[in-house]
Order: C-alpha cells, then structure tokens, then sequence
C-alpha cells in the first residue's frame, strides 16, 4: 500500500490524514489546535503541524505530501527567511480602509481591478494587509524581503527551507496581485499596496508539480488554499456548486472559464485541478450557530431541535448574521441584528430558526452571486462543520430552492490536500478517482418567504463605531 498524506491548516486547527494512494482509503489520522486570533506567528502552525503528524503516526512511511491552508494569510520573511512580525490572517479586519483605498486609486477602479486579477480587493486580501502593513509599520514593510501565504511557508518548512517559498494558483489567485486569467502576477499591482514590487513572491506551480522533498523524503506537492483543496476532496466538478459552512461560510463551483466580477462579490479565484473556482465567502458561518446556542445555553443538538420546532421564517423573526463585520456584502464595520420580534416570537425556538435561517440566507445571496456570474448549477453539495446540524441540512432546501447533497461528514480540505498528493505521484492528467460514500440528498418544498423578509432587514444594520 503506497501512502500519501493530506495536512489542512486552518484557522482554527491543523488536521492531517494519512490515506491509500489508489483508493483514498483513511489510514490514521491527527490534529492539533493553532492559537485564537487574527493574528498568529506562523512557528504556531509548525508546532501545530508537528503535533498533528506525530499524533497521525508520522510521515516516515509516506511517499507524498501537501498542504492546504487558510486564503489570504500574509507571510512576509526578511532576507535571511525570518519571519518579519506574525502572520495577518484572512479575518483581521483592520486592513478594510487599506482596500478601500487601494480599489479607488487604481484607474477604473472595482472594474479594473476585477478585469486585472478576477477580483476586487476586501480586507481579506493579501494585498490589502500588504497596503495596511506599508502605512502602519513601515519598518516591518522595509524588511520584508519575501511574500508568502500560510500554505506556502509551510511546504517551505517542511523541505526544512530549501530554496524559496512556492505556491499554486488557488492560493495565488486569492492574493490581488496574481491573475487566474493570465497566470501572472501583477507587480505593479503589489508595489500600489506595498509602495515597492522588489520582494521575492513563491514561483507557482501546476496542479500536479512537485514542490520539492520533505525532511524525511516524502514529495510534496504543491498545494491548494483550503476552499481549492475542499472542492478536490468532494470530488467536485464542473456544474457543482460547493458550500462550505465553517468557520467561515464559502459559496464556490468549478468552472472551465475565470470569473471577473466588478461588484466585488464573486472572487475570481483558480482551483486546484486547473480550472477555475469562482467563489463567494462570508466572514459569519457557523459561529452564527455556535453564538445562537451560547445565547440560548444550550448544545447544538438541542439548538437544531429547537430551530425544527419553529415554522420556517420564524413567524417573521429575521437574524442578520453580520457578527464579525462581513466580507460579503463588504461591510467589514457591521454587527448583527434581529428583526421582528413580538411577544409571539420571543422563544429559544424562533431564535434558533432565525440564526438557521439567517446564516443560510447569506450563503443563498452568495449563490445567487454565482449565477449572475454564469456559474451552471447541477448540484448543490454541502460540506463542513455546520453541515452537521440536522436543521441547517433540512431548512437548506427551504432557502436554496433545490435539492442539497450531503457528504458523510468528512475533513475534505485535507482529503483534497492528500488527493492531490496522490496525483503528484501519478502524474496523470486528472487527479486519481477515489471511491466515496454515497452522499445523503435533501429536498424540501421552497419557502421564499424566508428570503424575502432577510432582504428587507439585510440593510438594517449598524456598523461598529
């Protein structure tokens, strides 16, 4: 049996998974948890990495490796590979004046910078923490001699940090100054965010080429963002519409033609099979789920029971889910709301259907983004950790208005990472087919209600002063 391992590291935690080549079957498997906050050292991703190998069973009988990681991150390293300040993580807002700024001084504004790299920059965006950096800690932008991403720095540390950081075109296409398009970076796009395009940025790598050799000999490969990775590790196709409750709430698809849109709510993003990953995240997901249970002092079991006790649109109770500002719309100030409350929907029950409702109705504006865009949809598949509550698998249906898929409950960031580790060692055109369970299909009758009256509070909100 030949094994390849797939690492994901997230916001949250690392994973990894050990699996057969040939047939994607798991063999072992770790995890270890990485530090709160939206900012983070990346040597905390290393240990965390080191942890989740050794509790995994080690690498030392694997014969290729990649990691998927978290989008946007900024890594920056001095001449002598150092890191110069810790890592901004795609969800550290402060950046959002720096986008701003940097959206209106291009020429053209949103519609040039969606023409140029098939997106239009967020507080997310690398290039946006770049510009924050610039403004904010000069001295730390004057020693930056080097611009990773998460994935980036740790495939470099696992060669032991040989030669310079590399990357893939997922992970590239999320950072504002690389093309899916083109396949090029613009580096007068990078020295408008830094004020200067003479740092070293990671060569980018086909879908299947090696990133070099691990410590112990495993190949690497060269790795995904973590959405990228996701899509490889559902198996999904061109057609498929991929959404992705974690952390963050992602709504993606595969495509065969890039994505340029000028409103700035689709991402113009790669993925890694190459192809292309239009893409639409919100910064609320399924911590609307876990601030919901908090509130009402209790499990998400009980949360999902009491969310399926209460008629759909919650008897006109609308939650709007901006708690940590919001990414998509772009409203990086915002805070939450409630809307509609009486006597008669002052319950734990309409509450819990409310914050159902309202999480999966950003997801739905996020779809509706998509087929603006031209995405075809032939399936809807539902992944991640909110995928677990039994009421947001049942109330999807209600608010998407189709029928919804859902995986067994799987780490598919790292499942596409050891994918594509698989490939690189087959060095096939398409990435090794991998049998999977089959997947639970729900369907319910569509209650447009639900998003209408989401719509007419979705604006009512009041940003953070």
């Amino acid at each position: 049996m030949t094994l390849v391992a797939g690492v994901d590291s997230s916001t949250q935690s690392c994973k990894v998974v050990i699996r057969d080549a040939d047939t994607g079957e798991l063999v072992r498997s770790g995890r270890a948890n990485h530090p709160d906050g939206t900012e983070v050292h990346p040597e905390a991703w290393w240990e965390a990495l080191s942890a989740a190998t050794e509790q995994a069973g080690g690498l030392a009988d694997v014969a290729a490796v990649s990691v998927a990681g978290q989008q946007h991150g900024m890594v920056c390293l001095n001449p002598a590979g150092e890191v110069v300040r810790p890592a901004l993580l795609w969800n550290d807002t402060r950046s959002a004046a720096a986008a701003a700024d940097l959206v209106s001084e291009l020429p053209g504004g949103a519609k040039a910078w969606a023409d140029a790299v098939g997106s239009v920059p967020v507080a997310s965006f690398t290039i946006s923490k770049l510009r924050w950096l610039a403004q904010h800690e000069p001295a730390h932008a004057a020693a930056t001699a080097t611009v990773c991403l998460p994935h980036d720095w740790l495939t470099w540390r696992l060669t032991g940090g040989a030669g310079a950081p590399v990357t893939d075109r997922s992970d590239a296409s999320g950072t504002g100054y690389w093309s899916a398009a083109t396949g090029e970076y613009r580096r007068d796009l990078l020295r408008l965010g830094l004020g200067r395009d003479d740092v070293t940025l990671p060569a980018v790598l086909g879908p299947a080429e090696r990133a070099g050799q691990a410590a112990g000999g495993a190949l690497l490969g060269p790795g995904a963002g973590d959405n990228a990775a996701a899509a490889l590790g559902a198996g999904a196709r061109p057609g498929d519409v991929v959404v992705s409750i974690g952390t963050s709430g992602t709504v993606f698809s595969v495509a065969d033609t890039p994505a340029a849109d000028a409103s700035g709510a689709v991402a113009g993003f790669a993925d890694a099979s190459g192809r292309y990953l239009p893409l639409v995240c919100t910064l609320n997901a399924a911590r609307v789920l876990d601030a919901a249970a908090t509130l009402l002092g209790v499990d998400h079991q009980a949360l999902s029971e009491l969310a399926l006790s209460a008629p759909a649109a919650a008897d006109g109770l609308t939650l709007i889910p901006y708690l940590e500002g919001e990414r998509t719309p772009n409203r990086p100030l915002a805070t939450g709301a409630v809307h509609g409350l009486t006597l008669g929907t002052a319950s734990p029950a309409h509450l819990a259907r409310a914050a159902v409702e309202g999480m999966l109705c950003a997801l739905a504006d996020g779809l509706d983004a998509l087929l603006a865009q031209g995405a075809t949809v032939r399936r809807v598949i539902l992944i991640g950790g909110g995928a677990a509550s039994e009421a947001v698998r049942r109330i999807a249906p209600q608010v998407f208005g189709c029928p919804v898929l859902v995986p067994p409950m799987g780490e598919y960031v790292a499942d596409g990472a050891a994918r594509q580790a698989a490939w690189v060692l087959t060095g096939a055109a398409e990435p090794p087919e991998w049998t999977s369970a089959a997947a639970a299909t729900y369907e319910a009758d569509p209650a447009p209600a639900i998003r209408e009256q989401y719509a007419a509070a979705r604006d009512h909100v009041i940003d953070r002063p």
